[in-house]
């Protein structure tokens, strides 16, 4: 065997301040894996980091978003688009990070599911935070996080404000496009009606996608955002159901059922009834 001896360029004459152990504060994100088993049962290991792992990436596809809102609202949509593809990765590595929960078998997880007490990924107010951004608003679901003050004043402005695709129906009706006023001056708090103006808008950017080029990578963009959440949810239910079964979920949630209803919600219905109208015309 060839053996590599170290370049003697290499730094070695370090402080815990300025190398990669520091940089990425690992001595901090290492020690959080903390299992409540008693003597720890080895897949609790497995259960944990699965979370965490999950949260840090849901970190970052929440900062993505928050780019792309930035360049919407700067009327740029060719660098928002760039967030938006990221997301797309990221959510490929949230997607696979379940065939490796799959592993976990029902008799192993029921011997240490009783420790983690009332908690529950349905309580994750990140995922919250990326809910509403995606455009599911629900204040009924504040009510949670009403004893984490720090996270319950990041929700509510989430809540409140303009979602990632009403930031690009605001775009497109300062450029122009025939979007009317109740889409635009509304209670972003609300879940807002499906509305035939704004498939109307969509119609025209996907029949004319030449004139409308970067309109129309976006809207694809949003879908593929919202169908690989779906395929996440849906990999979650299964997950879910192949390990515990019809039990009830965590938290207090029914469980399968609960994770079932989750794959209704569409985040943008529009631009699926746009797909409808798309041609339909030409049949009359």
């Amino acid at each position: 065997m060839n053996k590599r001896e170290l370049e003697q360029s290499i730094f070695t004459d370090l402080s815990r301040d300025d190398d990669y152990t520091g940089y990425l504060q690992l001595d901090q994100l290492l020690s959080a894996q903390t299992p409540l088993s008693d003597p720890p049962h080895h897949d609790e290991m497995l259960f944990i980091i699965q979370h965490q792992v999950a949260e840090l990436w849901i970190k970052l596809v929440i900062h993505e978003i928050g780019g792309a809102i930035r360049h919407m609202q700067d009327d740029r949509l060719a660098p928002a688009v760039k967030n938006l593809a990221r997301v797309r990765h990221i959510q490929n590595q949230l997607y696979n990070q379940w065939k490796v929960l799959d592993t976990l078998t029902p008799s192993e997880y029921a011997e240490f599911r009783h420790v983690f007490g009332k908690a529950s990924g349905l309580q994750s107010a990140q995922y919250r935070i990326l809910e509403f951004l995606l455009g599911n608003k629900n204040r009924g679901t504040m009510r949670v996080y009403e004893q984490q003050p720090e996270w319950h004043a990041r929700l509510l402005v989430a809540l409140e404000s303009p979602s990632l695709y009403e930031e690009f129906l605001m775009h497109l009706a300062r450029q122009g496009m025939a979007l009317p006023r109740r889409v635009l001056d509304r209670d972003f708090s609300e879940v807002r009606d499906e509305d035939p103006a704004v498939v109307d808008v969509l119609r025209e950017i996907y029949e004319n996608r030449a004139l409308h080029w970067e309109r129309y990578e976006t809207c694809e963009a949003l879908m593929d955002i919202s169908n690989n959440f779906q395929f996440w949810r849906f990999h979650h239910m299964k997950t879910v159901e192949r390990i515990i079964g019809h039990k009830r979920g965590s938290g207090g949630s029914s469980g399968v059922p609960f994770l079932k209803r989750a794959l209704e919600i569409e985040f943008f219905p529009e631009l699926v009834q746009v797909r409808t109208e798309i041609g339909a015309h030409d049949r009359d």
